[in-house]
């Protein structure tokens, strides 16, 4: 009766998530953003602009922190934001992708947005959609445009300071690539992701997510290859940009996001000294203990670079066998995940993911695959259900086991929702499953 009372409560926010993810269904391409590929790919940025235009420009007047890279660039966003609101600023942060609720994308002062005044910033911005379906230079904005218009209509009128933004994917022709003068731009790293939208070497990446470097920012980056290190540099020298190389040989992942949000954080003056950022909120799906003994741990991993922190995660921790859950989406390089984790797993379960209008790779294909890897005495199954996957492998496991779910952002959401649904989540305003 209580979930039924909360349904009927937050059914604005649900009908709002419905019609932007439905606009989806229109020809044209409307959810179409940064394809590189494409005869002018300034057309996106051209749109993206055209609706803030219609909306007021909400982007003006902000104080930008700029982040891209292939992995690591939503733990840094975080750790900046979170740093920023400790400070006594008001701080707003737009991230991608979300693992359970929409309103994981937008939040203020570590709050997620009110999932009702979410709504009510989509009810008004239907007229301005409308419009541009009718008569957009290049047609109505896509889905991720839309999200960008939201948060920064929220970020206006909740007066932040500051806004933490991450690169949607890419950097160039990103929508987030129409701010004109951020404080601060920010690379993580540089590894093989989106490679059909981005280029099939990492330099064309590179070149791609240099885009969002410009005049009178300081760039900050902890990437270590001294020919992706030149373009970086070359991009500063030629927009008129401060350059800074971070020294990260010998630290591990988790070090080197802090190094890099730390010296954001002195850059703008809010910290004295790298020691004093503060240390990274759990986030949903980021390596993520959900249960304690025997460990079950969600991941969000989804490219090889991920994935290889995971890995590392992993080999710090003592465990007896790993049991695996693993889905992967189509477009990644999932081969090169499985070869990365599989032989560490006594037994995997493979299975896709629920979200409906993704790809999910064939689980008769990744089973193949896992089966190369399978240890003497392990085991490969196979489940269509992302559900029953795991809970037959959660049946298996003894107090000294680790059970990990990972290989998809999609997946890692179909399973931590039997842990902290979205209505928690609407109902707090957090992810944290030990909310109170």
């Amino acid at each position: 009766m209580k979930s039924a009372r909360r349904q009927q409560k937050y059914s604005p926010y649900y009908d709002a998530v419905h019609y932007l993810e439905a606009l989806g269904n229109m020809t044209g391409g409307y959810q179409k953003t940064n394809l590189t590929s494409h005869v002018r790919p300034e057309i996106f940025l051209e749109r993206m602009q055209d609706f803030l235009d219609r909306l007021g420009n909400p982007e003006k007047d902000f104080k930008y922190i700029h982040i891209t890279g292939t992995a690591g660039k939503g733990s840094v966003a975080t750790l900046v934001h979170t740093t920023l609101v400790d400070a006594g600023k008001k701080a707003g942060l737009f991230t991608s992708p979300f693992c359970v609720s929409t309103l994981e994308k937008i939040q203020a002062d570590k709050k997620y947005i009110d999932p009702l005044v979410f709504s009510s910033i989509v009810e008004n911005l239907k007229p301005h959609i409308d419009y541009s379906i009718l008569c957009g230079r290049h047609g109505a904005p896509s889905y991720f445009e839309m999200m960008l218009a939201i948060a920064l209509l929220y970020f206006k009128k909740e007066k932040c300071q500051y806004v933490v933004l991450e690169v949607g994917l890419g950097g160039r022709y990103d929508a987030t690539n129409i701010i004109k003068k951020p404080l601060i731009t920010a690379i993580t790293n540089i590894s093989l992701d989106h490679t059909q939208i981005l280029g099939r070497l990492r330099s064309n990446i590179a070149q791609d997510k240099a885009g969002i470097i410009k005049k009178n920012s300081a760039f900050f980056t902890t990437e270590e290859n001294a020919k992706l290190l030149k373009i970086f540099k070359d991009e500063c020298n030629k927009v008129g940009a401060t350059y800074h190389a971070l020294p990260v040989r010998s630290l591990n992942y988790a070090s080197r996001n802090r190094l890099l949000a730390g010296s954001i954080c002195m850059s703008l003056g809010i910290i004295q000294k790298l020691e004093d950022v503060h240390d990274l909120p759990k986030l949903p799906a980021r390596f993520e203990t959900i249960e304690q003994r025997p460990r079950v741990i969600i991941d969000g991993a989804h490219n090889p670079s991920k994935i290889e922190s995971t890995v590392y995660n992993l080999r710090q921790i003592k465990y007896r066998k790993l049991i695996l859950v693993l889905a992967n989406s189509a477009d990644k390089d999932w081969k090169s995940m499985m070869k990365l984790v599989a032989p560490l797993a006594h037994t995997i379960y493979i299975t896709r993911f629920s979200v409906p209008g993704r790809q999910a790779v064939d689980p008769k294909l990744l089973f193949k695959e896992a089966c190369i890897y399978r240890q003497e005495q392990g085991r490969v199954f196979l489940f269509s259900d992302p559900i029953q996957a795991f809970k037959t492998a959660h049946k298996k496991l003894t107090p000294k086991d680790v059970l990990l779910v990972t290989g998809s952002f999609y997946l890692a959401g179909d399973i931590r929702k039997l842990y902290w649904s979205e209505e928690d989540i609407l109902k707090n305003r957090s992810s944290d499953i030990n909310h109170n």
